[in-house]
């Protein structure tokens, strides 16, 4: 089933407005939608894995940095958005994520990519580049963790015995058909006047207008017709772990973390980043999950810094 999307009303930036989109068959019952933009012929790619939930909009200071240099490649996560839904949940595994993205690459003919996750889409990220070293020559990993979110997600201080459990039995709970508490959760986060609301609080904390545009599709995204298999995703993320594969990533890492993460807390950024060897660790205090939008100037110029540095040996 393909999930049609929300209009995107964050888009603000003229070159959100230049993306070519298409659509590859990955497997024979799932077509995974993509995106392209950005420079053409011999320009670096960046591959975008985006969170679980997030699409183009929540890359746009990134895009607006480096499209003019690089060609920018994202797609829909299989199960969400404008992508199919695989016959069988397995399918919907870490694993066949990275998969699907070095898929299109394939199609794109590129080599070679330096492959930028945010949240979910670190984890998809390690999973590229341990399968596939030499297809991925740098990691940005972005407020993300090595694997099973439930262990330490909504817990940034102190791992609550039970939590784990308890998180499964919430988003089965949610999943079940007809079930009155996924009815009031979604009209709770789609409610008109907490979308107005909240969305002006953070764009005021922020200064930012744009960060209300962007609240309100990340809710309308994660709370519309793709909600079940969001629910899926996120318990396909707590099966998944690189924890123990860390020491064997080749590519040059850089690592944000943000100390008002609660998400993913700042201590998984840290793990990652001690870990993996040569990795680079920015951490931003203040900064929450969504340390891209809040921080612009000072991520991109650290990941411009991370980009110019000596191209790394193939893996």
């Amino acid at each position: 089933m393909n999930h049609p999307s929300a209009p995107l009303r964050a888009s603000h930036s003229a070159r959100l407005r230049e993306v070519r989109a298409h659509t590859l068959s990955v497997a024979p019952d799932v077509q995974v939608h993509y995106e392209v933009l950005g420079a053409d012929g011999d320009a670096p790619t960046l591959v975008l894995a985006n969170g679980l939930g997030g699409r183009l909009y929540a890359w746009e200071p990134l895009v607006e940095r480096f499209a003019a240099s690089h060609r920018i490649v994202t797609w829909d996560y299989r199960g969400l958005f404008r992508s199919s839904t695989p016959r069988r949940n397995k399918a919907l595994a870490v694993p066949h994520h990275a998969e699907d993205a070095l898929a299109i690459l394939d199609l794109l003919g590129v080599e070679r990519a330096t492959f930028v996750g945010w949240s979910m889409g670190v984890q998809v990220s390690l999973e590229a580049a341990l399968e596939h070293p030499s297809r991925v020559e740098r990691l940005v990993l972005l407020n993300g963790t090595h694997g099973h979110v439930f262990d330490s997600g909504l817990q940034p201080v102190v791992r609550i015995p039970g939590v784990h459990r308890l998180l499964h039995r919430v988003v089965e709970t949610l999943s079940r058909p007809g079930s009155w508490l996924a009815w009031g959760v979604r009209g709770a986060a789609l409610n008109e006047t907490h979308l107005a609301v909240v969305g002006r609080l953070l764009a005021l904390w922020r200064r930012d207008l744009r960060v209300d545009d962007m609240y309100r599709q990340y809710n309308e995204d994660v709370f519309g017709t793709s909600f079940e298999n969001f629910l899926r995703l996120f318990q396909q993320l707590d099966a998944h772990s690189v924890y123990h594969l860390l020491p064997e990533v080749s590519q040059p890492t850089l690592v944000v973390s943000g100390g008002l993460d609660w998400l993913t807390p700042a201590s998984l950024s840290r793990e990652i980043a001690a870990r993996i060897p040569g990795a680079q660790h920015l951490h931003l205090p203040r900064g929450s999950h969504f340390a891209l939008l809040e921080y612009p100037a000072l991520v991109l110029e650290r990941i411009a810094q991370f980009l110019a540095a000596r191209p790394a040996l193939a893996g």
